[in-house]
């Protein structure tokens, strides 16, 4: 539910160093990884929770512009105190600052978004890039690796390294741009089948920007399309998975629905499945399985699990479809490119 580590470490490194590469050389891009990965320590805090509480939990404070300020201020004056070279409580701030408070900033453009202004309950979202995008990750990290083999006081140092911000920026404006075109048209995609959308949802697919998950709903049903910026909407590829939101009107966790709390995480779409003793409540914001195992798994990635006995909730745990022997990258390629 994070952007990949690794796209944070890459971020932090490329912030410090146009921050503070020609004073520190490589040490300031290492300090800066160490600052982007900092707010995700939060995960941590799952072994104290249930799970759906560990989902509010994460995003949460460590990723709000009030974290970034106040570990920016803490981490600035130990810095200053055991650094003998006598660098600037600027410079510091700047670097941690900034290396921490971007992390936040790209999980918003993910499907979970982050609590940036916490202490309000607000999740911001812009749900327009997938949290592993090679496109975005790989060309941005080529550029800083290039960056940091270059002497610090090199002019083309800094080029590197800025080139390698300003193309990472710009893709996720590229991002922003293609999910509203896609947002825009989503009804009249569905009207072709004559489904008449209440509310419909946009996000990425795997690993892509070109290829586009849309869900809309009606009152018993979602609706899951797919579109690729390389060929028109296709129909026919539709799949039909029913709400069944009625299977948690009685449900009730140590005499407490969850109800609020499933509805605020998933964002509202959600569907549930009965198995046996346990209710398998789906975030559709994640999508399912069918175009990556070419139809050969259809369930919806993720989701929470509720072990049941006489109607009473007794075991609550994450649910995530990780069937690698499925996925059919060959197959799922030529659907992002339109074939």
């Amino acid at each position: 539910m994070r952007m990949d580590s690794l796209t944070q470490i890459v971020l932090g490194a490329a912030v410090a160093e146009a921050v503070a590469g020609r004073k520190m050389g490589a040490k300031a891009a290492l300090l800066g990884a160490i600052g982007g990965t900092l707010p995700d320590l939060d995960v941590f805090l799952r072994f104290f929770y249930d799970p759906l509480d560990a989902a509010l939990v994460h995003r949460g404070f460590s990723h709000s512009l009030l974290f970034a300020l106040l570990a920016g201020i803490i981490l600035t004056f130990i810095s200053s105190k055991l650094s003998k070279k006598g660098y600037s409580n600027k410079t510091w701030f700047l670097l941690w600052f900034l290396s921490i408070v971007t992390h936040p900033i790209l999980d918003i453009f993910t499907n979970y978004g982050t609590q940036f202004f916490w202490p309000f309950d607000w999740r911001l979202t812009f749900n327009s890039v997938f949290v592993i995008d090679p496109l975005y990750t790989i060309p941005f990290m080529i550029l800083l690796i290039g960056a940091l083999f270059m002497k610090r006081e090199s002019k083309r140092r800094r080029i590197w390294n800025w080139t390698g911000i300003i193309y990472s920026s710009l893709y996720l404006l590229w991002g922003l741009g293609v999910k509203l075109f896609v947002y825009s048209n989503t009804n009249s995609y569905f009207e072709q089948a004559n489904i008449h959308p209440k509310r419909a949802m946009v996000t990425p697919m795997p690993l892509t920007s070109f290829y586009w998950d849309l869900i809309v709903e009606d009152d018993s049903n979602y609706y899951i399309g797919y579109k690729s910026l390389f060929a028109p909407f296709d129909p026919k590829q539709i799949e039909v998975l029913p709400k069944n939101h009625h299977l948690l009107e009685n449900l009730n966790w140590n005499g407490n629905s969850r109800l609020e709390e499933i509805e605020h995480i998933t964002n509202g779409f959600y569907t549930v499945e009965q198995h046996l003793d346990s209710l398998i409540i789906y975030d559709l914001r994640f999508g399912t399985t069918t175009t990556i195992t070419n139809g050969l798994s259809r369930t919806p990635l993720m989701g929470y699990g509720i072990t049941l006995k006489d109607q009473k909730t007794q075991n609550l745990f994450s649910y995530r479809v990780w069937d690698f022997s499925k996925i059919k990258f060959s197959v799922y390629w030529d659907k992002v490119f339109g074939k």
